[in-house]
Parts: structure tokens; C-alpha cells; sequence
């Protein structure tokens, strides 16, 4: 795992040193990504500089340093990520008819050989991996970007005058002289909805992020000469996956599911560093947790986060699944006090305004897992390939009752249930559900009843689903001057039309809420902390055999993951990890009314939005004023602007000496 920086200047003749020293300064932005190393190469007459920060994990020799280039000199590269499948490839590279000669033993070089024997789109079908890179091809002077095909691994890029700016983070691009930080507004009002800055777009105007499974290349001197390309598709193997059913059992369908997913962990515990598994206790993890020690000789290092309030802590949950499967195990258990230190380095983690909550317990587990390992699996993924969310789970029933119940209805029973705060909700539900099993019960239901009370009011699924993923329902209110630019999911036209709303939904969410959302918070959480993490579950032939099966095997009887509860059974028994799902959260709601309340309010004070020109201060004052008061659970709308808050004071800052920050309308 590393970080990657670099940039390409047209029509200029700097110097090489005037291009090392910047390069330099930009990857040195990076050096949490990559502590272990750090290399710069250029090419003062093509206008070209590569930088690198390296994570050593394969091949920790000098052989294994960056920028690299082919065995013929061809391809220069600097690379972040890891190809688990590099020793397969490595041997059918050496038996060959190219019979390349290794230096090294470092998946970079048989990247690298693999470019040579086979060209960028024969080596980009034959990875398997998570990865974003540069490669310069110094006989065509041709840049190339590419980035894997979840999204695992980030790169954002940007014109700045004629000057092609390309890093890991957006920090590397600040770095360098040519860089304006114009934000957009039209971004942000983006982020209220979302509660993050989806792709392509970045808070930044003219800066983006290379979408997942895509390519970029510049081949001319014209800056808008390139656009990402895909050269894998998940729409496409969604379309193949129907027209080549799995016909057999589910039973057959688990074995096969099972011997897919115990490849990809095997790949993933390749490491030349120690490595370990973070251990929620629920399904995602205790399948890679248990796949991951019935392949391994030594007992499997395990790491979960605990907090004092019941509704979100499952770390008894994990200790039990660590004890039945023998790994060894640590914990630690949060306070209000570790979050509160937690977020003032959030707007350097994040380096864009960031709101998912779960970004706060995601770095502590980081930072407590890399006392111990330098290597992490994670079940990440597993909710978007197997159908885990809540919304997966009522999607057909709230198309059916779209589908029977008129509107007006539908509209008066969701009044009913806003009437209601979500805390009543809660305390209604737990008094009625006393009694029940465990598995039966849903946790945090209020807040989740209000959510089901907006989509009630939807005239289509389409419209259901945005309010279903939304925070704020009208940003464009809020941040002033802006409008919400398209992206797939306000774009019902654009959608993959699937046999059922519920896997259309799905998917959407794999391939938007994962890679803007899950992804981003796993990566920057991690890497904040130099810690790589993996994530078998988005090996992508596990998500062309998934799209195979029919959705009954997904999702049956309003519970979802089926096929993979299949799977995990054989390791854990049903009772450690059937539950309702709960979530990687905190408190947040009360934490805001209770440690966070002053921090919160110099952040929402009206002098200070006012003088900032973004938000309109009366809508914001009052959702804070109601959500003091107890009259509505409006914590997640709060979280979405203290997070901008947060890191607008801090880059702001940090750029204001150099006049560089500018809004955009």
C-alpha cells in the first residue's frame, strides 16, 4: 500500500530539479500512506514527474522501490494497491515465450512485465486486485491513469491551466504551485444529500476522482484530450450473470460461493509484513475471520472496537466469534473523550468534507490494529454484493404497497409516524419486542422508521431510493448559489432496468453509496494510520458468481445475506452471529446534546455561517435549536455541516496566506 503523486506540464521547459523538488513536496504530503520509502522520477524535455510513497508489504527489499520501470525501459510507474494474483502471473510471464528475468519478487514488476507481454488492457483483465496507478510510456510519451474495479484504492486528478495534476489524496495536488482550491458549491450541495462528495466530482471545481474499473490516458498536448474510460463493467456482468442463471441448489451455490471466497482470502493473506482481520462479530466479518484461520497454521490475530452504549456495541458479539474460531483476539472500548480527540484530525484524514459517522470508530480500530499488524482484512462489501442493508430488505415491500395503496394513504401514514420523535419510536418498539428473541429485534428502529416514513411518500421506487440514501432532501436550500449536478443516482433514466426493484437497488448501491462511502472512509481511515487494508469480498469474480444466482438466495423471508449465512454456518454457529444488523456507529445523537454540544455550537454559530457565505444560516439554526430541544432526531443533517465546518477552518487555514481559495457559484 502506497500513495502516488505526480504531474505532466504541457508547453513549458522547467527544470528537472525545479520538477523533483515539486514532485517531491507533493508526495511528501502522502507519507502516512507510505512511510517505509519514497522515490521521484522525471523527465525534464516530455514534462513529466512521478513520485511515490511507499508501505512496504511485498518484496520489503530495494527491489521493490518506486518509480519503477520495465525490464525493457519502456514503462515507468509508480502504483498503489496490491495484484493478488501476481505470483500466478509472474509464472505464466516466466514460461512464456517472453521468459522474463525477475529482479525482484514485488507485484510492481510483474505489473510492470505484464504491460510489456500484453499491453495495459490484456494485463487490466488478468488482475485481480485493488489498485490506482501512473504509468508513463516513454516511447509514445503517453500518460496512463487506471484505478481498480470497485474503487478500493483512490486518484484524483485535475487540469490546472496546462499543467495535469494526479495524486492519492487531494492533499498531493494542493501541494503543488499550479493548484487553485476554487470550491463547488454544486459539489457541496451534493454532499449535504449524501453526507460525502460522490464520484466524479470532488469539493473542489475542476478537480476529480477517476471513477472505478476506469482508464485515463493523454496521448496529445490537448488538455481536454482524455476521459476516463471503463475497461470492466459491473452492469455487464450483471446482464451475463441473468442470461447464465446458477441452476442448482443453494447448497451447490454455497459450496461454490465458499471455495470463491476462501481463494480470495488466501490471495489476501500473501503479505511479507504480519497481518489480521478486523472482527465486528457479525456475518461480513466472521466469514472472512473464519476462512481466514481455516487456511492459516498460527492463530489469526483479530481486532474489534467496543463502545458503553448497548445499541452500538458489538464487541461481546466478536469476542464470542473469536473465541469459538481460536483467533487472538484484542479490543478496545471507546469513550466520548477518544471521538472528541478523534475529530480534529479528521479534515487532514479525509482531506474533503467527510460525514459518515463511522469514519470516527473506523480510525480507532485502524490505529489499534496497527500496533500489532501493518496488514488488515476487512468484510467491507458485504452488505452491497449479498444484499445486507435494511433498504435491500424493504424494498419489495414498499413496491407493493406503492403498487396497491393509493398515494393520499401513503401520505397520511407517514404523517402518523413523524408525529412521533424517532427516541418514542425506539422506546415503544423495545417495550413491545421485550419479550422476543434476539434475532427478532431491530435496533435503532425510530430513526429508521422515519426514513421508511419518507420513501411511504414516493410516487416511484426511484424516488424511494433517494430519499432512502439522502440526508439533506433539498440541499440546494441550504447551500446558497448551488445546484445539484447529475450523477447516477438521480438519474432514474440511466438505470440498469433489473427484474426487481430490489436488485436494482443493490446494485446502485455497489456501485455508488461503496465506492464514495464505504471505500473512502476504509482507505483514509487506514492509511491515516499506514495500516493496508484488504477486502475479499470485492474480489470481482465473487460479484460476477453472486449476480448469477437468483435473488432468493440473496434475500428470502426478509433477511438478507442468505447464501452467505450458507457459507459462514459451516464455521460459526447460527446463534454467534444471527442478529439484527446494527451497524459500525456511535452515538451520535447524544453525544451532540451532550460532550460534543459546545464544539458544535462555535461550528453552527450564525455570525460564523453568515461571514462564510456557504450555507443559509436560519434553516441550519433552527434544525439545531428543534434538535436541542428533543423535537427531532436531525443529528446525521447536523453531522453533514460540522463536518464541512470543521474542514473548511482548517484548509481554509491553510490556504488563505496564498490567496488561493476562491468559491465557485
Amino acid at each position: 500500500m502506497c500513495g502516488i503523486a505526480g504531474f505532466l506540464e504541457i508547453d513549458t521547459r522547467s527544470s528537472d530539479e525545479s520538477l523533483r523538488s515539486t514532485a517531491a513536496r507533493m508526495s511528501g504530503t502522502l507519507r502516512h500512506r507510505g512511510p517505509d520509502d519514497t522515490g521521484v522520477w522525471t523527465d525534464a524535455r516530455a514534462g513529466i514527474a512521478l513520485a511515490h510513497r511507499r508501505l512496504s508489504i511485498i518484496d520489503l527489499s530495494p527491489a521493490g522501490h518506486q518509480p519503477m520501470f520495465s525490464a525493457s525501459g519502456r514503462y515507468v510507474a509508480v502504483y498503489n494497491g496490491e495484484i493478488y494474483n501476481f505470483q500466478e502471473l509472474r509464472g505464466q510471464l516466466q514460461h512464456s515465450s517472453h521468459a522474463i528475468a525477475f529482479r525482484g519478487h514485488s507485484d510492481t514488476e510483474v505489473m510492470l512485465a505484464c504491460l510489456e507481454a500484453w499491453g495495459l488492457g490484456e494485463s487490466l483483465k488478468r488482475w485481480n486486485g485493488m489498485f490506482a496507478f501512473a504509468v508513463w510510456d516513454r516511447e509514445s510519451r503517453t500518460l496512463h491513469l487506471g484505478r481498480d474495479r470497485f474503487g478500493e484504492k483512490p486518484l484524483y486528478y485535475a487540469w490546472m491551466g496546462r499543467t495535469f495534476l494526479f495524486g492519492s489524496e487531494l492533499k498531493a495536488l494542493r501541494a503543488h504551485p499550479a493548484f487553485r482550491a476554487e470550491i463547488d458549491r454544486n459539489a457541496l450541495a451534493l454532499y449535504l444529500r449524501y453526507n460525502c462528495v460522490p464520484s466524479p466530482y470532488s469539493i473542489y471545481k475542476q478537480v476529480f476522482k477517476l471513477p472505478p474499473a476506469s482508464l485515463l490516458m493523454f496521448t496529445g498536448n490537448d488538455p481536454q484530450s482524455g476521459s476516463p474510460v471503463p475497461y470492466w463493467s459491473l452492469e455487464e456482468s450483471v446482464v451475463k450473470g441473468r442470461a447464465e442463471r446458477f441452476r442448482e441448489t443453494i447448497d451447490e451455490a454455497a459450496a461454490e460461493l465458499e471455495a470463491l471466497l476462501s481463494d480470495a482470502v488466501r490471495r489476501r493473506m500473501v503479505s511479507d509484513v504480519p497481518l489480521g482481520v478486523f472482527l465486528s462479530g457479525g456475518v461480513d466479518s466472521s466469514t472472512i475471520a473464519a476462512l481466514m484461520q481455516a487456511q492459516s497454521s498460527r492463530r489469526v490475530k483479530s481486532f474489534s472496537i467496543g463502545l458503553q452504549e448497548p445499541d452500538y456495541n458489538e464487541a461481546t458479539h466478536a469476542c464470542s466469534v473469536a473465541e469459538h474460531l481460536g483467533t487472538e483476539h484484542a479490543e478496545l472500548y471507546i469513550t466520548t473523550r477518544d471521538a472528541r480527540d478523534v475529530i480534529p484530525l479528521l479534515p487532514a484524514i479525509y482531506d474533503e468534507p467527510f460525514a459518515d459517522s463511522s469514519q470516527i470508530p473506523t480510525f480507532l480500530l485502524a490505529r489499534l490494529t496497527r500496533k500489532q499488524v501493518t496488514v488488515s482484512l476487512s468484510g467491507d462489501g458485504g452488505d452491497e454484493i449479498f444484499g445486507g442493508y435494511n433498504r435491500h430488505l424493504w424494498c419489495r415491500p414498499l413496491e407493493q404497497m406503492m403498487a396497491h395503496v393509493p398515494w393520499p394513504a401513503r401520505r397520511a401514514l407517514a404523517a402518523v409516524i413523524h408525529r412521533a420523535r424517532p427516541a418514542q419510536w425506539q422506546l415503544l418498539y423495545r417495550i413491545s419486542t421485550a419479550f422476543t428473541a434476539e434475532r427478532g429485534k431491530q435496533r435503532l428502529s425510530g430513526q429508521k422508521l422515519h426514513k421508511l416514513a419518507d420513501a411511504l411518500m414516493s410516487r416511484d421506487i426511484e424516488t424511494a431510493y433517494r430519499h432512502l440514501v439522502s440526508h439533506w432532501a433539498e440541499p440546494t436550500e441550504i447551500v446558497m448559489g448551488s445546484e445539484e449536478p447529475p450523477i447516477l443516482h438521480g438519474n432514474a433514466e440511466s438505470w440498469l432496468r433489473m427484474p426487481s426493484a430490489t436488485e436494482q437497488i443493490i446494485l446502485l448501491d455497489s456501485l455508488t453509496y461503496l465506492p464514495d462511502d464505504i471505500l473512502t472512509k476504509l482507505d483514509r481511515a487506514t492509511m491515516a494510520v499506514s495500516l493496508e487494508a484488504r477486502v475479499p469480498f470485492l474480489d470481482h469474480r465473487i460479484a460476477e458468481f453472486v449476480w448469477r444466482l437468483p435473488l432468493a438466495m440473496r434475500i428470502k423471508d426478509r433477511k438478507g445475506k442468505r447464501i452467505l449465512r450458507h457459507v459462514l454456518y459451516r464455521y460459526v454457529p447460527a446463534r454467534l452471529v444471527d442478529r439484527a444488523k446494527t451497524g459500525f456507529g456511535i452515538p451520535l445523537e447524544s453525544w451532540l446534546r451532550g460532550p460534543l454540544r459546545e464544539w458544535a455550537e462555535e461550528l453552527l454559530a450564525e455570525r460564523t455561517l453568515r461571514e462564510q457565505e456557504f450555507f443559509s444560516p436560519r434553516p441550519i439554526r433552527r434544525m439545531w435549536s428543534e434538535f436541542l430541544r428533543g423535537k427531532g432526531a436531525f443529528h446525521l443533517h447536523l453531522w453533514d455541516v460540522l463536518m464541512f465546518q470543521a474542514w473548511w477552518q482548517q484548509h481554509h487555514a491553510e490556504l488563505a496566506p496564498a490567496s488561493e481559495v476562491a468559491v465557485s457559484c
